[in-house]
């Protein structure tokens, strides 16, 4: 498993919390029809992107930046100790899969300067908290914590309606302990990290692009999240806030990466996860092809 790679003056770590077989593809993708599974299904299975009962295989993962000045966290998975009854996989976690992952880059909780998430959902705040004397603390307690203010809006507004679990235990808690900084969706963190507006998956997804003279990695938040919407960008997964406009963006997202010289670091796509978008010869769609 390939988890570090080094681009121009930053070195990017995987931080992998786990990999598994999740859901069956057709209900991640409610407009997938069985033409196109039966037509996709052979490679999807050799890149280990889809089980042999055809669920959808998701990683889990974070991205470590380390720039020359900075140490930037994207995106924090699904965390321990969370109440996530729905989610079996996810409900009481307790082990220590992504801070041994962590620890093997060389850095701990304290030596984190930034922690951005593309957007808010369950898996991408988790690990912005820890349990403490019963208490949700932020886990990385050096850390500001970059949080897109019309995402927060719009999370605070429902969780007012019906409380959202993992706004309470994994963001409120960021707020309330002074870490937050709020932004707009094209903020730039650092001289290397920015952010890039790619909305449609929530309110105010965001992807984040990195590098300091050009745009030598972006990661993808959940704007993409099979290699199966590589070839047909127009599935919709179900949890889309807009799936319209998450179909016009990825659509815009692929054909401006392909054929460039741009890392591109997906959030789900199993195992490497990472490589370069191009344009498949004499055929519809896009690959990923090894970096």
């Amino acid at each position: 498993m390939n988890t570090i790679f080094r681009i121009d003056d930053m070195t990017i770590h995987r931080i992998v919390e786990y990999q598994a077989a999740m859901v069956p593809v057709t209900s991640m993708f409610p407009n997938l029809t069985p033409d196109v599974l039966a037509e996709n299904r052979a490679w999807l299975q050799s890149l280990g992107a889809l089980s042999e009962d055809d669920r959808i295989v998701l990683c889990f993962q974070s991205y470590l930046i380390r720039t020359p000045r900075f140490n930037v966290l994207i995106d924090t998975c699904v965390g321990n100790d969370k109440e996530r009854e729905s989610r079996p996989h996810w409900h009481r976690k307790h082990d220590d899969a992504y801070l041994s992952g962590l620890a093997r880059t060389g850095l701990s909780v304290r030596d984190i300067d930034f922690v951005m998430c593309t957007h808010m959902h369950v898996d991408h705040v988790g690990w912005n908290t820890r349990l403490e004397d019963g208490r949700w603390v932020p886990t990385f307690p050096n850390a500001r914590y970059v949080f897109s203010k019309k995402e927060l809006a719009y999370w605070t507004e429902q969780n007012a309606r019906e409380p959202v679990a993992h706004l309470v235990d994994s963001v409120l808690p960021i707020v309330a302990a002074g870490r937050a900084e709020l932004v707009t969706n094209t903020h730039a963190c650092c001289e290397h990290v920015r952010l890039v507006p790619t909305p449609g998956h929530t309110i105010d997804h965001v992807a984040i692009a990195l590098g300091r003279s050009r745009d030598a990695a972006i990661v993808t938040g959940d704007l993409i999240h099979s290699p199966l919407q590589l070839r047909h960008p127009e599935l919709r997964m179900w949890r889309d806030y807009d799936a319209d406009r998450a179909v016009a963006t990825r659509r815009d997202f692929l054909a401006n990466l392909a054929d460039r010289d741009t890392l591109c670091c997906t959030s789900h796509f199993p195992t490497p996860s990472v490589g370069r978008i191009m344009e498949r010869p004499r055929s519809p769609g896009y690959e990923l092809a090894a970096p």
